[in-house]
């Protein structure tokens, strides 16, 4: 390749993708060379609008000069502290930036490395808290079909897609159970926001709680919006009774917030758009605008002040990773929750929040779409399924709009559209353009 702007492939077989068909892949790649703003560019030279903000996690844009200063600046300083039994200072501004924008009464955050690592910790967290407080016997955890929560063994456990379970055993973690999904096409088909149907779903927890007993169930886990599965928002009122129910039966509410954290919605949190409060809330990806990996759980001040009771000279809680608070992951973390609050991007973005949601349902009479969905910056469009061939609608739909220089991500037969908090209205044109060029052309 002559081209300055062309870039020779490295082998490709060495490497072992994450959640992709590596076979197919290979033979005809996607790869992203450089990013900027709201494109990436391609090997071979294209620019191509990110509609999904990475993997959901670029919500300030890609390349930020504040944040990348930030981090070399931490790199010339200090490049790896530990905190076991030691601290460096960036890991507790971090804590306290994250704390300063979580809901009222949640003050306190333990570090990990992912969102797999957060939703781990927040489980052996709200184990340990029971024990603590002298009720170990609620050892359960409840999670929800169609969840996702990691890849750990904890959280596939808790989550609840089929294709990421079956493989590695099924029930991997004693003491799971499962509330129900709320997607329902027949109720619920093209709704905006929040659907209308769908709040008594939650009320499946009684049911689950009279055959267990309170007395052994830790915490129940969902996220707000379900993300990963294709979209879900919640059901007006939902949320609310989990919180009622949790509260009326001693059980923790973990909100699993890793992809709606962050500006999503408009709010730091979506506990706060929603107007509910969890007990813990496990997040990643926008902490450091996908900078470096870092996640974190944040966790009630009254969950925490139960580690407190014991000699001080006790360790409180036997459980941490080598990178916890990682130096560059703080910088990071510090850099980007300052430019959020500086340039008031969560606010500034809910302008975007009835573009998304015009130009998706905009789409509704195109070939082969079955169900709309949105919420704040995020939208999925569900694509009937080809007879026999589940997922290759899909697939083909995501490859024929990077080819036409747009991103979006994939799951199954649903496209789902989450772009930077920076995105605009040129931007929402192409990508929601570009889809509807590419359902035309499919069969």
């Amino acid at each position: 390749m002559n081209d300055p702007k062309m870039h020779a492939l490295p082998d490709l077989e060495p490497f072992w993708m994450p959640f992709t068909a590596n076979r197919q892949f290979k033979a005809n790649p996607r790869m992203l060379v450089a990013a900027k703003d709201m494109h990436y560019t391609t090997h071979d030279g294209r620019q191509v609008v990110d509609g999904c903000a990475g993997l959901w996690c670029v919500n300030a844009g890609h390349n930020r000069e504040e944040i990348v200063s930030a981090v070399k600046r931490q790199l010339d300083t200090l490049d790896f502290a530990p905190t076991f039994q030691m601290g460096h200072p960036m890991a507790f501004e971090a804590a306290g930036r994250v704390a300063a924008i979580a809901p009222k009464g949640m003050g306190h955050v333990f570090f990990a490395n992912s969102g797999s690592e957060a939703v781990d910790s927040a489980l052996k967290i709200a184990l340990a808290y029971h024990r603590a407080r002298g009720e170990g016997t609620r050892t359960r955890f409840i999670g929800r079909e169609r969840g996702y929560h990691g890849v750990g063994f904890g959280g596939i456990s808790v989550g609840g897609i089929p294709a990421n379970r079956k493989v590695f055993g099924g029930q991997l973690l004693p003491h799971v159970d499962h509330l129900p999904h709320t997607h329902n096409l027949a109720e619920a088909a093209f709704s905006r926001g929040q659907p209308k149907w769908g709040a008594h779903l939650a009320d499946e927890l009684e049911r689950l709680v009279a055959l267990h007993d309170a007395s052994n169930i830790a915490a129940v886990i969902v996220e707000p919006v379900a993300g990963s599965t294709g979209v879900l928002p919640p059901p007006v009122g939902y949320l609310e009774r989990l919180r009622s129910i949790c509260d009326r039966h001693g059980i923790l509410l973990i909100f699993d917030e890793v992809i709606c954290g962050f500006g999503r919605l408009g709010t730091p949190f979506a506990a706060q758009y929603f107007n509910v409060t969890p007990d813990l809330i496990t997040c990643a990806k926008g902490i450091t605008n996908a900078t470096v990996p870092m996640g974190a759980v944040i966790v009630k001040d009254s969950i925490h002040e139960a580690f407190m009771q014991g000699p001080e000279h006790l360790i409180d809680i036997f459980h941490g990773y080598t990178y916890s608070g990682h130096p560059l992951a703080s910088a990071a973390a510090v850099a980007t929750l300052d430019l959020y609050r500086e340039t008031s991007l969560f606010e500034t973005s809910r302008a975007m929040h009835q573009v998304i949601a015009d130009a998706a349902h905009g789409l509704r009479e195109l070939p082969h779409v079955a169900d709309i969905r949105n919420i704040g910056l995020i939208a999925a469009v569900e694509l009937k399924a080809r007879d026999g061939r589940p997922g290759t609608r899909g697939y083909d739909a995501m490859v024929r709009c990077f080819e036409r220089g747009v991103m979006v991500r994939l799951t199954g037969d649903t496209l789902a559209i989450s772009p930077p908090l920076i995105v605009g209205q040129d931007h929402v044109d192409q990508i929601f353009g570009t889809i509807a060029d590419v359902l035309r052309t499919l069969d």
